[in-house]
């Protein structure tokens, strides 16, 4: 074994992992285990530890470097791992320098402060590996403050990467024959802001569309709704390469609640962009992202955010059971406990497994394009619905098909 990357958390994690696999390669690291952790959730870090102990007990004789957002806002608890050689911090972790430098030169725990970071680089990757579609980091850092978020800590102030760099770098990957390019971020929406002139999202997207006219599918990852900007809408209702298919950082479905987190929407906000959205692009699909047993949640609170999902047409629901983590201001409130988090959580992914099969119904009978994905027998349509195909077809391409019906897992292609 030379070096092998394992990835927790997010697309943007993807991302990075790539860049660090490549300059470990590149450094000639052997017996290598690096650990790009997550830090979003209590249960990501503890998944995340429980790893580490697992490979080490496998494979004795590998050093095992942990990065990522954990690592940073974490180290003591890694580097105290009898398991873990090296702990790198968010800052250091995709400079080329970091990986080349002996382990015994340099301490243990490399960890930086993020708050003076002013810009992001974007680095260059031509592929990815076992990925059908391609990842491009436009954005890091966030300027918020939710209540229940560590991310701030542990990836610094919200930076941009220049439209340029971007449009060069997706141009590079569809010379490579990815068919498909997601755009990555901790804060997408803020994107730009930073950049002279302060463009938006919007902008940056039309842009791409119109100076890489081969590229046939660029997709979005998670936004904040309340800070989507008019260009980005209109790319939405005239891009046909926009894809259909956006990701919601909603959390939950009622204002007071909302107003504790310190979202900056209401319920009333996500419902009018929904309803906004489907009017310029009608076959839209929405996912979003939802905490469960949020400090001082009651039962109606709750209640309200089972039926939020369903108000704003939400086919995927990405649920976490409340995670309180240190140093943040949902931790020092009055906790309902682990036990009511879960409970609440497991309702509301029932209640999403309803919605999408109530999605996965309507579905029948319409004709979609379906990227294949790395066995062949399998992808994802315009709106991310997964597609089992009755035929095999070619890793990367996008085949057209019709869909016959559906099981629990997706689609089912004729």
């Amino acid at each position: 074994m030379s070096v092998e990357v394992v990835t927790f958390g997010c697309r943007l994690n993807i991302t990075e992992s790539e860049t660090i696999r490549r300059h470990a390669e590149a450094a000639k690291l052997s017996n290598t285990i690096i650990v790009n952790s997550c830090a979003v959730t209590g249960e990501a870090v503890r998944q995340a530890r429980q790893q580490i102990r697992r490979m080490k007990r496998e494979r004795p004789e590998a050093s095992i470097v942990v990065t990522g957002c954990a690592a940073q806002t974490e180290s003591e608890a890694f580097s105290a791992m009898p398991e873990v050689a090296r702990v790198i911090g968010n800052a250091r972790k995709l400079d080329a320098a970091t990986w080349a430098a002996p382990f015994g030169a340099l301490e243990k725990v490399q960890i930086d402060d993020l708050d003076s970071i002013r810009t992001t680089a974007l680095h260059l990757v031509d592929g990815f590996e076992g990925h059908t579609r391609a990842f491009v980091q436009i954005q890091n850092g966030c300027d918020h403050r939710c209540t229940f978020c560590i991310i701030p800590y542990g990836r610094g102030p919200s930076r941009s990467v220049g439209a340029g760099e971007v449009i060069s770098q997706i141009r590079t990957l569809v010379e490579r024959d990815y068919r498909e390019v997601v755009l990555t971020g901790v804060d997408l929406t803020s994107w730009g802001n930073d950049l002279p002139g302060t463009p938006k999202l919007g902008a940056l997207v039309r842009q791409i569309l119109k100076h890489v006219p081969e590229l046939p599918r660029l997709r979005i990852s998670s936004i904040d709704s309340i800070e989507v900007d008019h260009d980005f809408m209109r790319a939405l209702a005239e891009e046909e390469r926009l894809m259909p298919h956006l990701h919601l950082s909603l959390q939950a479905g009622d204002d007071l609640i909302l107003k504790r987190m310190k979202r900056r929407h209401l319920t009333r906000d996500a419902i009018r962009f929904t309803e906004e959205a489907r009017r310029l692009r009608p076959d839209i699909v929405f996912g979003a992202d939802f905490i469960a047993g949020f400090p001082t949640e009651a039962d109606s609170h709750f209640a309200n955010t089972m039926q939020h999902a369903e108000d704003c047409g939400i086919a995927f629901l990405h649920v976490f059971p409340f995670s309180p983590r240190k140093g943040t201001p949902a931790a020092r409130m009055p906790q309902l406990g682990r036990e009511i988090a879960k409970e609440r959580a497991a309702r509301l992914r029932a209640k999403g497994e309803e919605l999408l099969r109530h999605h996965f119904a309507n579905e029948i009978g319409e004709i979609r394009r379906v990227l294949v994905e790395q066995s062949g027998t399998e992808g994802r349509s315009e709106h991310f619905m997964p597609v089992k195909l009755a035929r095999p077809g070619k890793r990367g391409t996008i085949a057209e098909v019709r869909i016959a019906g559906h099981d629990e897992r997706g689609l089912l292609a004729a």
